[in-house]
This record gives C-alpha cells, structure tokens and sequence, in this order.
C-alpha cells in the first residue's frame, strides 16, 4: 500500500528563468531544400566532390565531411568526429527488416539528419496546449573525459547554458531552463509557451536560438570564474552520504569499464585549475553536429519545426568547431580516445547515446550475445576502459573475485562509515539491452514485467510479515542508457543484527521465482494489470504530458526500441498477452534470476559474476552479529541459495472486498442523506441535489464533507483524498502521548486487515485494482491519498472472454469504508511502524541538514513535539492500544473530509459515495471520541525574540556545511500566530489606499495566500542572483514557508549550502538579500510581473492532474481553515493578476525580518576522533549526480 518515488540527475544550479522549477523534467529556411535522413544507419564523412563557384564555395560547404573552405583556406578535419551509429536508431531504421513482425511506428513522430549531420526529433503533443519543450542532448559526458578533464563535461555544461545570453531572452516569459550531465550525455532545455505573454513573438525561434547558443557558447572569464565557484559549492552540497554509497555501488559495478573513475562531479584540484582554452577546448571537442540529438515536443507545427531547426543549425558544422580547439595535445589525446571508442565499446556497437565502455556480462548459461558487445579487457594501443593506474586515481580497496563454487563467482565490495545506521546489499547482473523492435521481443519485455511484478509483491507482502528481517527490499531489471546495459539488480536494507536473515528472505523469494516460476492466478493478475495500464495509456493518448512524452521517447531511443502511441501499444500489448503463455514468463523468470539460481550447489550456474556490495556502519565489534566481512558475506550469500524451497501457492483473492447484498443492508439501516455544502469564505451555501462546476461540494447526513471534479486531463485515472484535521497537533491537544498519532498513521500504513479479509488479501486486492495507498500524518491532519483506476479492473481473460471486475472508483470507496469501519490493528503492524520510525530518528541524526534543521526547529518552537522527530524512547512506549486510539479519535464521520478527482463521470462517483459512505453511522467510532475535543486548531508557538544564532557539528570525514536563516511568517492563508491577518496588516500599514480597489483586492479570502506564493518566488530569485550569481557563495540557496493551513502562523527558511570557509558569508549574504528587499532593492514591477508568470503556469500546469484537484478541494468545508473556500480555486487567477509591488512590499513587513529577529545557524561537519584527514575503509569518490538511479533521466 505504497506509492513510488522517483529521481534527478545531477543539473545546473536550479535555473529557472522565472524562478519555479528546481529539477529538470523527466528531457526562415535556407536556400538549399531541408534534407532529412531517416534511412541511413550510419553518418559517414565523405567528399562530397567539386562543384561550381558559389557564395557557398566561397564560404564553406555545411557538409559534415566535406571540406570546408572559407577565406583563410581550408578548415582541418574534427579531431573526434568518425564514421558511427545514428543516433535516431531505430527512427532512422524505420524500415530495416528484423526476424519477426516489426512494431509499428508512431505515426506523428517526424525525425531526420540536417546537411550537416544533426539528427532531430518532433513529437507533436498538445498536452498542455500553448507549450512545448525543446532537448538539446549531446553524446558526451563524464565517461568521454581525458585523464586532466575530469569533471570538465559538467563545468562546461554550467558555463554553455549560464553563459547564454539568448537564453537569457526567455526570462519573464514563462519558460523554465535547465540543464544536467551524467556518465553518458550532457542535455539543455528550455519549456516554453508558443508565444510570449501578452501577445508576444514566436518562443520556438527564440528557444532554439538559446540552444544554439550552447552549441557556439563563448567561455569569458567571468562567467567561468561564476560556474567555478557554483560547481565547487555544488560538489560539497552533493557529498551526503546517500551519495558516497552510490559512488561506491557504482564503483564496483562497473569496476571493468570507465565509469568506476569518471563521475560527472570530476576532481576538485583539476575543476580549480582550468583556464578558458581547456574549457573551450572540451566544448569544440564534443559539442558538434553529429554528436547531438535536438528533441522538439509539444503544441508545434512539424513543418515550421523543420524549417526553424535548419535555419538555425545548419550552419554549424564539426570543422569550424574543430577550429576553435587550440591545444595541441587535447587534439591529439581527443583523436585517441576516438578511435578507441568506436573499436570496441557498447557505443559503437549498439547506440551512440551509450557511453563508450565494455561489460562483464552475467547472463545464464547458452544466452546468446552478439559478439559486438563482447569486448576484450584491453584495447590494443590505448587504455579505453582505464584498467592501467593513473596518478589522479583515488585508491580504492579492491576485494578479489571470489569463486565460492566451481563455476560460482561473487564480485564483493563493502563500504562501512560513521553516518550509516543500517545494512543494505545490493547484488547485480549486467546484461545486454535488447531492443524490443518486433513482436517477439515485446512479448518476452511483457513476459519479464509480469515476473517481475509477480516476485516484488512476494517480496513486498512477505516483508510485512509477523517479523519482516529486512526494512526495505526491491527487485527490478531496468535497460540503462546512462550505463550502456541492462542492470538487473535486489537492494535491500535491514537492521545491522539481521543481516544474515535479510539475505537469507530476499535471495530464498527470488530463487523460488527462478525455480518455479509465477502462479497461474499471478499470471493472470498482472497480465491483466499490464493490460488496464495499456489502456489507460491509450485512453490518454495526446494527453500525456508534454514532460512523461519526452522521458519516454528518449529512453525508447537511446535503447534502440521502437517509439510506438499509446493506441499502438495498447494493441500490440492485448495481442502479444493472449498469446503468451506460463512457460513464457517462467522462461522470463529464470532468466532473470539466473545469476541467484545459479549460485545453488546443484545448478550448472550462470556466465560471468554475481556482483554484491554490502554498505553498512563503521566501528562494529567482530563479536556482535551485527558484524560483517567479505568473507561473511560471500558465504552468507552462498549459503542463502542452498536453502530449499517450496513452490508458491496462490491466494484466494476477493472481487469485491463488500458484497451487494451486505451494502444494500447497510443502506437500508442508516439511509443515506445529502445535504448542501456550507463554507466560510463567504460563498453562499450549495444545493444538496446540484452538481456544480468546476466542482460539486455537498455534505453527508452523517457529516462527512463530500468534494467531486472531474479532470479529463489524466484518462481513467482517478485519485481520492480522505482528510483528517487533527495530527500531531491533535495529538497534543488531546493529550496521547507523544509519537502516538504519527506511528498510529504508519501502523494502518503497514497493516491492511479488514473485516474477514487477512492483510495479504487486502493487499492483492489492492494490487489487483491497481490501488496505491499512502497514509501519513503531518502536524495538522492524517491523510490518506488513494491514485486509481476509474475503469474496471481485475479483469479475468482478454478479449471476447473477458469478465469484468468492479471499477477503481468502487474498489477505493470499499476501502475507505472499512478503514473508518472495520479496520484491524495488528501488533506486527505496530512493530513495522515502530521500526521505520526508530531508523528516521537514528538517520537523522548523522544527516547533517537534517539534525541542523531539527536544532533551529527545538529552539524556535521551544522544543514543541508537535514539530519535532519522534525519539526512539518515545516511540518504544507507544503499545497498540495507544496508537488506535489517537487516530481512531480522529475518524469520525462529522470531522472527515473526502476529495475525489479524476476522468469520472461526477454523478456515478456521488452515487458511489452516497451509498458507501453515507451509509456510514454518524456514531461510528464514538468509543474513541475524546471529551476534551476542540475542533479548532491551535497556532505556532511565538518566535522568542530576540534571535539566535546556532552552531552545530556532526562527525564525518569529509568537509561540509550548510547555513540557515529563520523568522516568524503567517501561514499558507496568512494568517499569524496572534490571530491576525496578513490582510489586516497590510491595510493598517497602508491606511489611505490610493482607491476601492486597493481595499476590495486586499479583503479578498485569497489575497494573503497569493501574495506569499508571490513573494517566495521574488525572494528565491533575488537570493539566486546575489548570493550565488553576484557573490559566487554557493552552488543553490532556497527559500520556503512552513505553509501550515489549520494552524495559525508559521515560519520561513532559506537554506543555503556552501563550504565550511564561505558557510557564514553565505549566510550573511542571505540575510542582507532579505534586508536589501526591504529598502535599498525594493520589489519592481518586473519582479512582480515574472512571479506571477511563474505562479500561474505552476498552477494552470498542475490543474491537469487530479491529486491536486484533491489538494484544492480538501479544507474548502473545513471551518478550521476560514478563509479557505470555492473563492480559492475560482478567483484564483484573477487575484494573482491584481497583485501590486506595493501589496508585495506590505506583505513582506509581516515577516520576522528584522535581524534582531532572525534566527540563524551553520552546521558543519568535523573529523571524528581520533581519524586522520579522510581515513575511511575505502576512498570515497565524488558523487555521481544528484539523484541518479539506474536509467538517470531515462527511468520511467
């Protein structure tokens, strides 16, 4: 009952040219006709021959290989530049035969390869309309660097894009830009609307011009010395300890290839020593025509498109780039290391987009392998894959291949450091991607998925077991364009004392998956869920966003596959499910689990090795059995996969987890009863029977608060809000015991048990309905969030033999209703929660801007637990019966709040409601009714004034730091903690207003929440340019309100990372951006404009998905919440657009803001006693990118 995360990568600092967005998105005509190439497989440079005289002989031929001429005579071939794979593959191959019967091709894509030998591709997509995005990706990356480049592909990344001044132009128009590098690519985007605001140009030319930008980018010194000192104080904020255990886990996964020596982050003493020519060089080196690939997506015209692209790329070419690479010796190096590469690497034999290295392939016994992918250790002449060492290698304890077995091979690692708290294992197979271009190869990718979804429920339901050995478990195989392979890969944590047992649990489930396969009822179950996905894709069509569109049209192309539409997917994926059968996906399976199944004694074993890295706490007594060594863990893993085991069974699951005859009963008893919807913000009361637009808000005769919308925008999606106000500040104000609300929330998280249905039953009835449930507790509420299907689901068959199940709709109103009715609460449930919360507060701990943040929070708060990590004393108090009781106190039916969105037809949906829900008892859970109940919530204590400053250390050996600046702020709505309002204040600061209007915009229910939405924009952009763009302090500084809705006041909090020397500089220079808003560098009409710009496209973007429709909707009925209400969601835009510099200006005077007032702290890290100056059991290298996991961008 879990939702999924998901990842970034490693990007510029976060530039948003109007200041929104901190994380990059998932990625006239000449005189000579537009040639597009979409058969060629391969670019080769060729002389084209003579022609007559022309102002085009005069001045250069726009022909790759040609030789160009211009007035000072011929232009020198690129050093780099070779003969090699499109990188449009199979776009570019469309109509290459394969084996079988081919995939078919999405019809609207248009692709194609200018005169000068740059590929393009163009999605037309009108989701959102009015707005494409536009991915300038170049195939070069950390694992393209020479020896004294390390981590020049990311600074130059910095200093194309930063340095642009036409990208510059799209500032104040609504457009977001970024860019981010990784081991394979460095890629630049801008997201713009078609045109520019108020009746603007044209933004298409306007953002290719910045990507052209990029490609002709000038280094000037000032802009060098800018990303210098922002790529320095990025490689100090990066350097968590999550970060060090990737390092480590990619060190020794690709310990045979270059990418265990070239992280993108690079080396610091190189990064400080580079002069404009070795980043000009790099850049000429690799920013060249056919070494990119330009993505076009969104509300675009293909033909303009073309045109655009040609006009404005044509006249690069890779000679002039060559000419501007001006030393010798990175001509000659760059020209080595391209013939390595296209001799023996994965890049040249399978997808330029690939980066060039070779792989220990563990793949079962007999699996075929093309040759081209087989490549040797050494490359005759030249060190491609960095096996030899080199003077800036970091040394590294390297644990020898073990051969447990005759024909059994483990690869161990372990990494062990003081910030670590718990054991986790990550073992991996590396094999070749297949591309999935026909129909027999899309089969065997769906008969892997129905495998793998089969064996990770296995894992996920056995891991809630009585007593779970691990806390954490996850198996998955993903193709990795950023690695240039397939990783098939189990990670898993686990307390340091049950190590052998999370092991021995994980390895035994996924041999079992090996051995025998999935079940007939899985087979049928995930079938069938891979079936509704299909169709809910399909049913989307052109409604994908324009962000998910381009993710998946990159990682289909990188890997070579075919790009098909949903419809198109959707037919291939109904045809190939009928016809695959059980022996097919165990075939998967054992695929799949081979390089476990064949470390069994009896097995004939698998080819290549099994690769493990154990990561876990430093200093443990080799007596504890918390105690791990290479040997221990080799030979735990051995020994794990001689245990026998046991075919699995299926389990009985419900269709329906309520029966028609049961509801009908219920209904009969207590009827059902709607009755108008009453608010506080001045909206008069709405009918009982009406449906309204943009949604229809009613109440229920037993009290529950009722908010329907409908969003077209996500087809057959739907998602369900329950709220209940209370939290830990109910918590407190009730008197339970502290932690009793937050682990009472994990606990129904973890448990599942309804009725007469066992947790196991609930939960594949969840799966079955495709049902993802996250329950979690804040300071104000408990919330339940429910993402679903609105169509049938847990369907058995497929086509003319279908029988239908119940749709999502039904299935999550079901659940619903057991959870405020019938909910059972477990003891193993509580030790789960019990356990993630011990870790959290263990974790926090040794993380640094966590244990910096929970300082400043104890001192403003003065130490309220309401605001404050739970300690592990508190939560081992908590017994069962206590955690029941806090949110049981919260769920009753007069306090609860239900907002449901999705592609749903609205009056269906209350009818659904009207009968599961209404039918509710108005007394159920009275027994748990407190007497002391106060609906209204109380406010966030006074800031003690005057402020603090707050110093902290945390023990790590390496260099870190992180500042803050703190004060009083009203919350989301504006109100403070004395009651009053921002609105109340601004009027009282402004007494003579210069008009009606003034004072009509200012009263308005929404005008403080406005305002402060407005004014965390200005302050971030403010804070970007001083302290990082003009100071040069910090790689990124952040600001952020509390924005609590119920409680009354709040704080705000810039966070700022920088090294432990410029820490109090940078905190200095956050607080003088906060002074300097206040007087000397008051809020302009530009500043306000360019907010609003960003606020409304945030808000106009989001309102295409239904969570936060969810969002929106609940509190509008909560009396808790007064100014909140339909005005909020309606009047909206209109408030936004009436904002003045002067209103802003006002607003600002309600913060704590004068420096008395601030609170202010730095954290910093220190050597732990009695180390050296970096002594751990292994090197650490520098991070790879923020957030990477397999795939990078490409994960889908």
């Amino acid at each position: 009952m879990k939702l999924s995360a998901i990842v970034a990568l490693m990007m510029i600092a976060p530039i948003v040219v109007t200041g929104y967005s901190f994380v990059p998105s998932r990625w006239g005509m000449s005189s000579t006709q537009l040639k597009t190439s979409r058969t060629r497989s391969y670019l080769v440079m060729e002389d084209s021959g003579k022609e007559s005289f022309s102002l085009k002989t005069l001045f250069g031929k726009n022909k790759s290989g040609g030789s160009t001429q211009n007035l000072r005579g011929p232009l020198e071939p690129h050093p780099s530049a070779r003969p090699h794979i499109v990188p449009l593959n199979r776009l570019a191959a469309r109509d290459s035969a394969t084996s079988g019967e081919q995939l078919p091709f999405h019809p609207d894509v248009r692709s194609g390869v200018l005169d000068n030998g740059l590929p393009y591709v163009i999605l037309p997509n009108k989701s959102p309309p009015g707005r494409f995005e536009a991915h300038l990706q170049v195939f070069s990356g950390s694992s393209d660097e020479l020896e004294p480049q390390q981590g020049i592909a990311h600074l130059t990344e910095h200093v194309a894009y930063m340095g642009s001044r036409k990208r510059e132009r799209l500032f104040g128009t609504g457009s977001q830009t970024n860019a981010y590098t990784d081991f394979h690519h460095t890629v630049f985007y801008a997201a713009c609307p078609v045109r520019a605001p108020r009746g603007g140009p044209n933004m298409l030319p306007m953002a290719l011009d910045a990507l052209v930008d990029v490609m002709e980018a000038r280094v000037e010194s000032s802009r060098l010395e800018k990303e210098r000192a922002a790529v320095l104080s990025e490689m100090t904020m990066v350097n968590t300890i999550e970060y060090r255990v990737e390092c480590q886990i990619l060190s020794t996964l690709h310990r045979e290839n270059r990418l265990a020596k070239r992280f993108p982050i690079g080396k610091e003493s190189l990064i400080r020593s580079w002069q404009n020519e070795d980043v000009r060089s790099w850049h000429r080196t690799h920013y060249r025509p056919d070494n990119v690939l330009l993505y076009l997506v969104g509300d675009i015209d293909p033909d303009e498109a073309e045109k655009a692209i040609s006009a404005k790329f044509g006249h690069i070419t890779a000679e002039k780039q060559a000419a501007g690479i001006k030393l010798p010796e990175i001509k000659i190096e760059a020209a080595e290391l391209a013939d390595a590469v296209i001799s023996k690497s994965v890049k040249a034999a399978q997808s330029w987009h690939y980066p060039p290295v070779r792989h220990d392939w563990s793949v079962p016994k007999g699996y075929p392998i093309d040759e081209k992918l087989v490549s040797p250790a050494e490359v005759t002449g030249y060190d491609l894959h960095l096996q030899n060492s080199y003077s800036l290698d970091e040394p590294v304890n390297k644990i020898d291949i073990t051969e447990i077995a005759p024909g059994k091979k483990i690869r161990p690692h372990m990494f062990k450091h003081e910030l670590l708290q718990a054991f986790s294992l990550h073992i991996f197979a590396k094999r070749p991607v297949e591309p999935i271009v026909d129909m027999e190869s899309f089969s065997r990718s769906l008969a892997r998925r129905i495998a793998l979804a089969a064996l990770q429920i296995r894992l996920n339901v056995g891991g809630r077991s009585d007593d779970p050995s691990f806390t954490f478990v996850e198996f998955n195989q993903l193709d990795s364009a950023r690695e240039g392979c397939a990783v098939c890969s189990l990670d898993m944590t686990a307390e340091p004392a049950r190590w052998r047992d999370a092991i021995c649990t994980s390895l035994s489930e996924i041999r079992k998956l090996g051995v025998y396969g999935v079940t007939p009822g899985e087979m049928e179950r995930y079938a069938s869920s891979l079936m509704t996905d299909a169709e809910q894709l399909a049913a989307q069509g052109d409604g994908i966003s324009h962000g998910d569109q381009l993710s998946h049209l990159m990682e289909t192309v990188a890997n070579g596959h075919t790009f098909m539409s949903p419809e198109q997917a959707y037919h291939m994926s109904a045809r190939a499910l009928q016809s695959l059968t059980l022996e097919d996906v165990n075939k998967a399976a054992a695929e799949l689990c081979s390089h476990i199944t064949g470390l069994n004694k009896d097995s004939e074993g698998s080819e290549g090795d099994t690769i493990a890295v154990c990561c876990m706490p430093k200093n443990i007594d080799e007596s504890s059995e918390a105690y791990c060594d290479p040997e221990s863990l080799v030979q735990t893993i051995y020994d794990a996969c001689q245990i026998e085991v046991e075919p699995e069974e299926d389990v009985a699951v419900p269709q329906t987890l309520i029966p028609e005859d049961e509801l009908a009963k219920d209904v009969e008893a207590n009827p059902p009863v709607w009755e108008g919807g009453t608010f506080t913000d001045g909206t008069p009361q709405t009918s009982a029977e009406a449906i309204t637009r943009p949604f229809t808000l009613r109440r229920l005769g037993n009290g529950i608060r009722v908010g329907v919308a409908r969003n077209p925008a996500e087809s057959q999606r739907g998602h369900l809000r329950l709220v209940a106000p209370g939290g830990r500040d109910a918590e407190k104000r009730l008197g339970f015991k502290k932690g009793s609300m937050a682990i009472g929330a994990r606990t129904m998280q973890e448990g599942g048990a309804f009725g007469p249905w066992t947790r196991e039953q609930v939960e594949l009835f969840c799966v079955d309905h495709l049902l993802m449930v996250e329950i979690t507790c804040t300071e104000e509420a408990v919330t339940i969030d429910f993402v679903f299907p609105t169509t049938n689901v847990g369907n058995v068959g497929f086509g003319d033999n279908i029988q239908l199940g119940i749709t999502g709709t039904e299935s999550v109103l079901q659940v619903v209703r057991e959870i405020i009715m019938g909910f059972r609460w477990e003891e193993d449930a509580l030790g789960r929660s019990k356990q993630h919360f011990r870790s959290s507060h263990e974790s926090l701990q040794k993380n640094l801007e966590g244990i910096s943040t929970e300082r400043i929070m104890e001192t403003i708060t003065q130490n309220d637990d309401r605001f404050l990590s739970i300690d592990v004393d508190s939560v081992n108090e908590i017994t069962l019966e206590e955690a029941k009781l806090a949110v049981m106190s919260q769920m009753l039916p007069a306090d609860l709040e239900i907002s449901i969105a999705g592609d749903i037809q609205v009056e269906e949906v209350l009818d659904m409601v009207f009968n599961y829900l209404g039918s509710i008892p108005a007394d159920t859970n009275k027994e748990f009714k407190q007497a002391s109940a106060d609906k209204v919530a109380s406010s966030v204590p006074k800031i003690p004034t005057p402020g603090k400053f707050i110093q902290l250390e945390l023990e790590d050996p390496d260099p870190r730091a992180v500042a803050y600046v703190s004060g009083s702020a009203p919350n989301s709505w504006g109100v403070l903690s004395d009651g009053t309002t921002v609105a109340e204040r601004v009027m009282k600061a402004d007494p003579k207003p210069k008009d009606s209007y003034d004072t009509q915009r200012r009263s308005h229910p929404l005008f403080g929440h406005v305002a402060l939405s407005l004014i965390s924009e200005i302050v971030n952009r403010r804070l970007f340019s001083t302290v990082r763009e003009r100071k040069q302090l910090t790689y990124d500084a952040n600001f952020s309100f509390s924005n609590f809705e119920r409680l009354a006041g709040g704080w705000f909090l810039v966070t700022v990372t920088a090294s432990k020397e410029k820490a109090q500089l940078a905190l200095e220079a956050c607080k003088e951006t906060l002074a300097a808003l206040r007087k000397t560098q008051a809020i302009t009409a530009d500043n306000v404009e360019s907010a609003k710009r960003v606020v409304i496209n945030r808000h106009e973007g989001e309102l295409r998905t239904s969570a936060y429709w969810t969002q929106l909707m609940s509190g509008i009925q909560d009396e808790s919440i007064p100014v909140k209400g339909p005005l909020s969601v309606t009047d909206f835009l209109k408030v936004v657009e009436s904002i003045t510099p002067r209103d802003l200006q006002l607003t600002l005077e309600t913060l704590g803001l004068d420096d008395e007032d601030l609170y202010t702290a730095i954290g910093q890290t220190i050597l732990p006693a009695g180390t050296g100056e970096i002594e751990d059991d292994v090197v650490r290298q520098a991070p790879a990118s923020i957030g990477s996991r397999r795939g990078g961008a490409l994960t889908g």
